[in-house]
């Protein structure tokens, strides 16, 4: 594994990037817009002047990082040399199924597909190529240069050595991988995404407001953010997605998106993204 290719050069693409570069991988971030592509460079470059100040890589280090990120607006230019692609596009199974039939035409025979995806199906992800046993899931967290945990979900098909493989890059990255089998919301989201959706809840009967709601699971289950900061920070679009790929996968009301979680999404209160949610940023 030398070349690594990134679809989707947002929050968590750029993240991933970012990772990947600085352990001394070479890396085609790609994305569709120049502007997505130009700001990923850039909150790369903020992140990397964070880890200056803090004293833990030096300037030589944000030189080489850099050096090691080139961008494209091309799938099939990007990935021709990938070893291995990690596609992280937004949380949609029909965009995803797309870019991986993509992937299947343009990258070499043994090049591994892996998808970000905090929650879809990885078999459903999968069944766009002619090498399902080529494909997994690497669900990293936010923010993706802080966040330790990387979790590997097998597909139905997955081969055992590519599992193997995937476990040892993520190590490489200094990343503690956790291996999962594939099912609606994985195990970090199938946990999360209800914890959140039963906050709002509690927010919108008026049991009390977001603040003590969140104080209250910091302070009494050490939770270093409260759920509906949480949720701000994931997005609430995000939040409501996932719950309802939850209530469809299970076939299961309990995995209903909160009234009020729909409702602010359709007012567009996303969280920070739009600089309101839960609070204002």
């Amino acid at each position: 594994m030398e070349n690594i290719a990134v679809i989707g050069a947002g929050t968590m693409g750029n993240g991933i990037a970012h990772v990947f570069a600085q352990k001394g991988f070479k890396v085609q971030l790609i994305d569709a817009q120049t502007s997505a592509l130009e700001k990923a460079i850039a909150t790369i470059g903020k992140n990397l002047d964070r880890q200056i100040a803090k004293q833990t890589i030096s300037a030589k280090d944000k030189a080489n990082t850099l050096a090691n990120i080139q961008t494209s607006t091309s799938i099939e230019f990007g990935v021709a040399n990938a070893d291995l692609v990690i596609e992280a596009a937004t949380e949609n199974s029909e965009i995803k199924k797309e870019i991986f039939a993509s992937l299947d035409k343009h990258t070499k025979p043994n090049c591994i597909l892996a998808t970000n995806t905090s929650s879809i199906s990885i078999g459903q992800i999968a069944a766009a190529t002619q090498r399902p046993s080529l494909v997994i899931g690497m669900h990293f967290m936010n923010p993706v240069p802080i966040m330790k945990l990387v979790e590997i979900i097998n597909g139905a098909a997955t081969a055992t050595s590519v599992t193997e493989i995937i476990v040892a890059l993520t190590k490489t990255i200094d990343k503690i991988p956790c291996v999962v089998k594939d099912a609606p919301g994985f195990i970090a989201n199938r946990i999360l995404m209800p914890m959140i959706n039963e906050a709002i809840h509690a927010f919108s009967e008026g049991i009390s407001d977001a603040a003590t709601i969140d104080q209250i699971m910091k302070l009494g289950m050490a939770h270093p953010m409260g759920p509906l900061q949480l949720a701000d920070y994931i997005g609430l679009d995000v939040c409501k997605n996932i719950m309802i790929i939850m209530e469809e996968g299970f076939n299961n009301t309990k995995y209903a998106p909160c009234p009020l979680l729909v409702k602010m999404v359709e007012e567009g209160k996303l969280g920070v993204k739009t600089g309101e949610g839960f609070y204002k940023y």
